[in-house]
């Protein structure tokens, strides 16, 4: 028969899963390369709507171009356009980049603010971007950043019932330790690329079938709750999964 489900509450659930994510992705960091907080900024920009491992192949010559908040505040503003075509939604990315990094100039003596409500203030930041900048470029939790994978896991498993990426993080927050609020969304992130996809989750390959309601139970297998991959799956293992279930790393 198939492993039950168990009865917790929303909260022990969540910390459940956060354990159990932190077993199963012990390596998990920040997939956007940068090397300083405004190279973060501008990278988590570009993300939007696009792949992390395209925005990787873009950044490099773009920081070697324009490598601070004063060369791009300063630059012609079609040769970021330019730079950063195959990014998508490439004109409107450049804009906020260019405006976000006057911004710094004039505002913030040339340092990436580091509060939410300064942070804010930038074209082109809303508070997923924001966390994202707190938490990799100053170790500040200041909330929990909400992509669409860590949105539809959420929901998946019951966390939430909220739309609004806004009010999934403040559900999330009721829910979850504060110093772990952003290594939850990576280690999900990683969980939603290698497993629960949003066409065809894997839930016989799931660690979380006895904690999810969303489940297909008809996919479990009938022996036990030992599952394929392994309870403490490192980075390398992760990238393995996704490249053999042709999901590439985003």
């Amino acid at each position: 028969m198939t492993p039950p489900r168990k009865r917790l509450t929303k909260k022990q659930r969540a910390l459940e899963i956060l354990a159990r994510l932190k077993q199963m992705y012990p390596d998990a960091v920040c997939s956007l390369d940068y090397e300083t907080p405004v190279q973060l900024l501008v990278a988590t920009i570009l993300s939007a709507q696009c792949t992390d491992e395209r925005v990787n192949k873009v950044t490099p010559e773009l920081f070697r171009r324009f490598p601070d908040a004063a060369a791009l505040a300063n630059a012609d503003l079609e040769d970021i356009i330019e730079r950063v075509r195959s990014t998508g939604f490439y004109r409107n990315k450049a804009k906020n980049i260019q405006g976000a990094c006057r911004l710094i100039m004039t505002e913030f003596g040339g340092q990436v603010p580091q509060t939410m409500e300064e942070l804010l203030k930038l074209p082109g930041v809303a508070r997923k971007t924001a966390n994202v900048v707190l938490a990799h470029a100053f170790g500040i939790n200041a909330g929990v950043t909400v992509d669409t994978h860590v949105k539809r896991l959420t929901h998946r498993l019951g966390l939430t019932q909220e739309e609004d990426p806004v009010k999934i993080e403040r559900d999330l927050m009721k829910l979850l330790p504060q110093p772990d609020w952003e290594n939850w969304s990576i280690r999900l992130i990683y969980h939603g690329r290698a497993v629960c996809n949003a066409r065809r989750p894997l839930c016989d390959r799931c660690l979380f079938t006895d904690l999810c309601p969303s489940v297909d139970r008809s996919l479990l297998p009938v022996v036990s709750t030992s599952l394929p991959i392994a309870s403490a799956m490192t980075l390398e293992d992760n990238f393995r999964v996704s490249e053999t279930l042709s999901l590439p790393p985003k």
